[in-house]
């Protein structure tokens, strides 16, 4: 089987990689967690899983019925390290919501034309409108991130991100429109087992991109770039939840609890506290 991008991935594992990272790797049961500061030795049990997530989905849909009823305006942002379940935990979100109220913003690389352009310009243009929800997979924090790390932007630009960031999400806030901000953070060895997994499952190896290839190498630029931007945009107005998600489906729990304790909505049931021990503000992000 051919891999993609010639093998970068296993490679990096097998030649590149910290040796503890590797240990970690090769030493691992299935469902064993990698990281040694993680508050579980193992993976959540499906079914426990599957009873929880259902009653969560269920409040969701009531979520998704008030806005529509309401006019509620809300967004809810998705950022990350690569792998760290984004994609995961935003379907967990939508798979049981109307498609015609509740969409996923992805955008691809910016085009010549909104390069050009205020750099929040293009997100503003998927801001939901009356009774929506949007969900961004990655967010306007690119340029604070990854565009910083790949050297993508300069470092005026970043600086004049981070000076207009408050301020646009408190126009968002002021606006109206519920924000939230979740980041999900992996450790570096379940980071490196997922990618070696897509990079051999043709079925997920569509996931993998040169960033991620390369992104490997930069861990500690990720880190550096990562604890900058949670603490220079963390407010009161817009604060970051961190979750912390070497287990996926604890991940996705954790995600949704959060959203959801926070709001008031017709017809809200019981919904539990998310666990401190995963959940919480930029403190816990690299525990």
């Amino acid at each position: 089987m051919t891999l993609p991008f010639d093998g970068a991935i296993s490679s990096f594992y097998e030649n590149e990689a910290p040796s503890d990272v590797r240990e970690a790797i090769a030493a691992a049961d299935k469902n064993e967690i990698l990281s040694k500061s993680f508050p579980y030795s193992e993976e959540m049990k499906s079914k426990d899983y599957e009873e929880e997530i259902a009653a969560l989905q269920l409040e969701l849909v009531r979520l998704q019925a008030d806005a529509r009823e309401t006019g509620k305006r809300i967004v809810v942002v998705f950022e990350g390290r690569d792998a760290a379940g984004k994609g995961g935990t935003i379907k967990r979100f939508r798979e049981n919501l109307n498609p015609r109220g509740a969409r996923v913003v992805a955008l691809s690389k910016p085009t010549e034309r909104e390069q050009g352009e205020w750099y929040f310009q293009r997100y503003v243009d998927h801001l939901p409108t009356s009774g929506e929800i949007v969900l961004f997979d990655r967010s306007w924090y690119n340029r604070a991130v990854v565009e910083h790390v790949f050297g993508f932007c300069t470092p005026k630009q970043r600086e004049h991100f981070f000076r207009q960031v408050p301020e646009f999400e408190d126009m968002l806030v002021d606006e109206g429109i519920t924000l939230r901000k979740l980041w999900l953070n992996v450790g570096r060895a379940e980071q490196l087992r997922r990618f070696l997994k897509r990079e051999k499952d043709p079925l997920k190896q569509w996931k993998l991109s040169w960033i991620d290839v390369e992104g490997l190498k930069k861990w500690d630029a990720y880190t550096a770039a990562i604890a900058e931007t949670l603490d220079r945009s963390h407010n009161d107005a817009a604060p970051w939840t961190v979750i912390r998600s070497d287990d996926k489906k604890r991940a996705r729990l954790q995600a949704i609890r959060a959203v959801l304790n926070g709001l008031d909505y017709a017809g809200k049931g019981k919904v539990a506290a998310p666990d401190a021990k995963l959940c919480g503000g930029p403190d816990i992000w690299n525990a």
